[in-house]
């Protein structure tokens, strides 16, 4: 099997992310929920978690650093928990539904949002977004790298390009990872994380990174371990975003993953980028495919086949060539709009995927593209 699905969920785990997350399913308690040795020391373990990715992702405090059982719920957090009635919101067409469907949402509510286009060259389109922004602009929510197409904006060009007062939200699931982000440096007021990704975490793992300018309110509610006599959540942070149990064999995961990519980040992205490169430039001239990603450290390859619907082949694909892809609409809508088409085969690889799969790729892809 060639696992060709890593934008979905990264189907490869460093093997020290694997014995860290057995290790935490051995000996799991509920963290701060009771007294005991080991609720506290499941405790303490979160909270290094918690600090070691608000030092990877530059983060304003560890308090700020809320865990999620994904990127969605991180964004809805966010977006939900921070945008009222009367506020105008910026995005763009490139944007997951995880950004699309809140927004629609809030838009029913009395939030105002306008979508920035893509360029020429299928990239979000800087300048647009930047004559989009007002004076009541409150916030632009844009994605660190498009799930679709692996299109990647220039975050710190964004940030110029618009007010100091309005804030820069981010969904960083297909960037988080494989590029080093740093929230400080880049005006990054929220970062939204998929701990399942690129961070080598396991499914369930995500996070919530934002700056002293946001104060999300909770949209659920539940126990947090403290202040259990007040009827209303927490005022602080993270108690105020993180009810319930949270999944400390996910938070461990995703931290091992974190301790993974300070070491080899920067050498798994080159060979990321080789191998899309490879993709790129062997797949477009196959007759009848069309290209619609370029070269870059996400892993992305998105393409069309002229005699076949993206999801046919993606069947193709699984059932004759033992290939994992993903075709269809990738929750991704209005690109999908923006690029004219109606669905793509979309391959995603990481460091694990060898030359050979992707050469054994192409060859499947040409097979598939002389059918009748």
């Amino acid at each position: 099997m060639i696992y060709f699905d890593n934008a979905a969920t990264g189907g490869f785990k460093p093997d020290s992310v694997i014995s860290a997350t057995r290790a935490a399913l051995e000996f799991c308690a509920n963290p701060g929920r009771s007294g005991h040795k080991l609720s506290l020391a499941c405790l303490e373990r979160v909270y290094s978690c918690r600090k070691l990715l608000c030092q990877f992702f530059g983060g304003y405090s560890y308090d700020r650093v809320i865990f999620t059982k994904n990127c969605t719920e991180a964004l809805n957090i966010t977006i939900l928990g921070v945008l009222k009635s009367g506020d105008e919101v910026v995005t763009t067409v490139a944007e997951h539904n995880s950004v699309l469907r809140p927004l629609e949402h809030l838009k029913e509510r009395g939030v105002k949002v306008k979508y920035a286009p893509l360029n020429n060259d299928g990239d979000i389109d800087l300048t647009q977004l930047a004559a989009l922004v007002t004076d009541k602009t409150r916030a632009v929510i844009i994605t660190l790298a498009s799930n679709v197409t692996g299109t990647a904006p220039d975050i710190n060009a964004v940030r110029l390009s618009i007010p100091e007062k309005c804030l820069l939200i981010c969904d960083g699931a297909q960037a988080c990872g494989h590029i080093k982000i740093d929230m400080k440096s880049s005006g990054i007021d929220a970062l939204a994380v998929a701990g399942h990704k690129g961070v080598y975490g396991i499914q369930g793992s995500g996070a919530l990174l934002f700056s002293e300018r946001v104060n999300p309110a909770p949209i659920t509610f539940g126990g947090t371990g403290s202040e259990s006599k007040n009827l209303h959540m927490p005022d602080f942070y993270p108690d105020a975003l993180e009810s319930g149990t949270v999944s400390y064999p996910a938070i461990v995961s995703m931290g091992e993953g974190v301790l993974y990519l300070q070491q080899k980040m920067e050498e798994n992205a080159q060979k990321i980028e080789q191998s899309c490169a490879f993709l790129c430039e062997n797949l477009k001239k196959i007759e009848g495919v069309k290209l619609f990603s370029k070269p870059n450290p996400f892993g992305i390859v998105a393409f069309s086949m002229s005699n076949m619907q993206s999801e046919t082949a993606a069947y193709y694909l699984s059932e004759e060539y033992s290939v994992c892809v993903r075709g269809g609409l990738h929750c991704a809508p209005k690109m999908h709009e923006a690029l004219e088409s109606d669905g793509l085969i979309r391959a995603s690889l990481c460091e694990f995927n060898s030359l050979q799969e992707c050469e054994q790729f192409v060859r499947a892809v040409g097979e598939l593209a002389i059918r009748g």
